[in-house]
């Protein structure tokens, strides 16, 4: 690998992580060895790139530093096209829409020898036959998300019966035949996920709720986890 190829793929690795990475770990995914990495780091920081850690420790690359946005690899070309692909083939309309012109604009300003994996991909993502049905706004959930506001649900369950919930959402998970509103509800005092099929109404509140949706995500991730070791416990 050349030396400039090597300098951009360090920063791409800090600009992925969100932990401290180790020079250890940069040297195994480049495939060469630590002294290397410690040169290449130094010679980065010498070149103002805002890198902090120290060896042994770990890098993080500070905010505020950006690389130029069509410096893709041809495999990032196809990971982003079939990204696209899977969320045109499963998404609400509104993303379908987002993702077609994502594709469209990644075709429009990568090189021109890229240009082929986008207007005739290798990887395809399979068509999904089964139409999800949404009862409620989904690009309304995803902006109360990005908000932090409430939405009172009109929810029925597994036995149809109907319940209104004033929910913290957080989450939306996509699945083959159903999509999921992953919140915090103020009746159960507890996380919980709400199939969008089952919902009969949604109300988009002003009211913002006490917590960021990043860290609502990160308690129920630990919640998540702590459920799954419980159950392991268990069997």
């Amino acid at each position: 690998m050349r030396r400039a190829d090597r300098l951009f793929q360090i920063i791409q690795i800090l600009r992925r992580g969100r932990r401290p990475i180790t020079a250890e770990a940069i040297a195994e995914e480049l495939e060469t060895s630590k002294r290397t990495v410690y040169r290449d780091i130094a010679d980065l920081i010498g070149q103002r790139a805002p890198i902090r850690g120290e060896a042994g420790v770990g890098y993080i690359l500070e905010d505020g530093h950006d690389l130029p946005p069509l410096m893709l690899t041809p495999d990032e070309v196809e990971a982003a096209v079939l990204g696209a692909q899977m969320v045109a083939a499963r998404g609400d309309p509104v993303l379908r829409r987002a993702a077609e012109d994502l594709i469209a604009k990644i075709g429009a300003v990568i090189p021109e020898n890229l240009r082929p994996l986008v207007l005739e991909p290798s990887t395809r993502a399979a068509p999904n036959w089964r139409a999800v049905a949404d009862n409620v706004d989904m690009a309304g959930v995803r902006q109360a998300i990005r908000a932090g506001r409430k939405v009172v649900l009109t929810y029925r369950d597994e036995q149809d019966r109907e319940s209104r919930r004033t929910v913290w959402p957080f989450a939306i998970g996509y699945f083959e035949t159903s999509r999921l509103i992953v919140a915090w509800c103020e009746l159960r005092q507890d996380f919980r996920s709400f199939r969008t099929d089952r919902v009969s109404a949604a109300e988009f509140t002003e009211d913002r709720y006490p917590d960021r949706p990043a860290s609502l995500r990160a308690r129920w991730r630990r919640h998540q986890d702590e459920q799954y070791r419980r159950m392991k416990a268990r069997a």
